[in-house]
C-alpha cells in the first residue's frame, strides 16, 4: 500500500539570507570559507550591520538543510512533511507559511513558543563557494515534542539533517525520529551536512547513525573525514559500512552512487557555478524524488546531478517552479 508521504524531512528550520562578498570580507570579518558556523545572535547582527551596503542576492526564505532538500522533492511532485522548530515572531509565521506555499505539510501546533526563529547569512564569493554564519535561535531546541510520529511511520523515507548533531535535544530527537521509524517500516536517510560537523560532532552522528541507516548522502569532504581514509575508493569501501546505499558528490565530477551492489559514477552537467548554496541539498532533494518515483539509482543520480548544477548557476538554494518540470521533462 502506497504510503502517505514520499519524504518526510527534519532539521533546523532556519530563515535563510544570502549576501555576496569578496574574500576580503571572509577576512575582515574572520569567517571560516566555505563551511557552516554556528554564532550567536549578536555575531550575526555584527555581520549582518558590516554587510548592509552589498547586494542581497536572494529574498527571504525558508530554509535549512533538510527543508531545502524537503522543498525541492516536493517542487518536484512528491509528497512531503517536515519538522522544524520556529517561534512565535514575524520570521517563524513567515517561515511556515513559506513552507504551505511550497506544498510542504507540518505539524500544526496550537501556539509557538517564544522566541527567536533561527537565521542563516550564507556569504558567497565570487568563486560560487558559500560560507555559512548560522543563529540556531528556537531550532536548537527542536525535540522530541517537535516530531509528528505520524508521519513519520507513514513515510518510504525519514531525512534527517546533520546538523541536528549540534544540539542536545536535536541530536536525541533525531535518534527517537530515526527508531520509531525504523520500527515502522520508514527508510532511513541522513546527511552528513559538513566537514566541520564530521570533525567536530562525530559521537554524535553515530548516535543518529544507529547501527547503519538505509540511505547515507554526504559530499567527499565529509566521506573521507567519516571514514579516515584520503580516496574516493577507499571512502566508499568504508562507508559501506555504515549505509545499505551512498550517495558521494563530487562537485564538479558529479556524484558517486552505490545502489547496494555496485558504485555508479554520475557525470556532471555543465554549468558555469554562481553559488553553490543548496547544490547538496538539492540533490538529496532531486535523489530522494527519483528513487521513491520508480527511478533505478543511476537516473535517480542523474536527475539529481541535473538538478543541482542548475541551482548553481544562479543564486539561491531554489528553482523557479517551472524549472523544476523542464527538468523532470528530461527524465520520463
Amino acid at each position: 500500500m502506497a504510503r502517505k508521504y514520499h519524504i518526510v524531512g527534519m532539521g533546523a528550520a532556519l530563515v535563510d539570507t544570502e549576501i555576496e562578498v569578496s574574500d576580503q570580507d571572509l577576512d575582515t570579518l574572520g569567517v571560516d570559507k566555505g563551511l557552516m558556523t554556528l554564532v550567536g545572535e549578536q555575531r550575526q547582527s555584527e555581520l549582518v550591520s558590516h554587510l548592509s551596503g552589498h547586494l542581497t542576492a536572494s529574498r527571504r526564505a525558508s530554509g535549512g538543510s533538510a527543508a531545502n532538500t524537503i522543498i525541492a522533492v516536493s517542487a518536484l511532485g512528491g509528497r512531503t512533511f517536515f519538522c522544524g522548530r520556529v517561534a512565535d515572531d514575524d520570521n517563524g509565521h513567515f517561515y511556515l507559511a513559506d513552507l504551505a506555499a511550497a506544498g510542504v505539510d507540518h505539524p500544526q501546533p496550537d501556539s509557538l513558543p517564544e522566541g527567536t526563529t533561527g537565521k542563516c547569512l550564507v556569504l558567497i564569493t565570487p568563486d560560487a563557494e558559500r560560507s555559512m554564519n548560522t543563529f540556531l535561535g528556537a531550532s536548537e531546541g527542536l525535540s522530541t515534542a517537535d516530531l509528528d510520529l505520524n508521519a513519520i511511520a507513514s513515510a518510504e523515507y525519514l531525512y534527517i539533517e546533520g546538523y541536528l548533531a549540534t544540539s542536545a535535544t536535536g541530536c536525541a530527537a533525531a535518534v527517537a525520529a530515526r527508531e520509531h521509524g525504523q520500527n515502522s517500516g520508514t527508510k532511513i536517510a541522513l546527511s552528513l551536512s559538513d566537514p566541520g560537523i564530521v570533525a567536530h560532532f562525530r559521537p554524535q552522528l553515530d548516535e543518529i547513525l544507529g547501527d547503519r541507516v538505509d540511505l547515507l548522502f554526504c559530499n567527499l569532504d565529509e566521506a573521507m573525514t567519516w571514514t579516515d581514509t584520503d580516496s574516493l575508493e577507499s571512502a566508499a569501501k568504508e562507508l559501506s559500512h555504515y549505509a545499505d546505499q551512498f550517495a558521494i558528490t563530487l562537485g564538479a565530477d558529479g556524484a558517486a552512487i552505490f545502489d547496494g551492489s555496485e558504485l555508479h559514477r554520475i557525470p556532471a552537467r555543465p554549468i558555469t557555478a554562481v553559488d553553490t548554496n543548496g547544490a547538496g541539498d538539492m540533490f538529496a532533494g532531486a535523489f530522494l524524488y527519483g528513487i521513491s518515483h520508480g527511478m533505478d539509482h543511476p537516473t535517480a543520480g542523474l536527475l539529481a546531478c541535473t538538478a543541482s548544477a542548475a541551482v548553481v548557476g544562479q543564486y539561491g538554494p531554489r528553482l523557479p517552479l517551472a524549472q523544476y518540470k523542464g527538468i523532470l521533462d528530461g527524465f520520463q
